[in-house]
């Protein structure tokens, strides 16, 4: 599987908040958003769909 990078904004206080909810989980911030985006449901996007975000 190839992996490739996210790079998000964050205020200091939101991310204060995650890194304290993951040691309060014990997991990795990547493992919670992995599994948060995996429980999504499966959605197809087409190459010409004029508004590729589902909505």
């Amino acid at each position: 599987m190839k992996y490739k990078d996210l790079h998000i904004r964050l205020s200091e206080r939101q991310l204060n908040k995650l890194r304290a909810y993951t040691v309060h989980k014990e997991k990795a911030i990547t493992s919670l958003i992995e599994g948060w985006i995996d429980k999504r449901p499966n959605t197809e996007i087409h190459k010409n769909d004029p508004n590729p975000i589902p909505s």
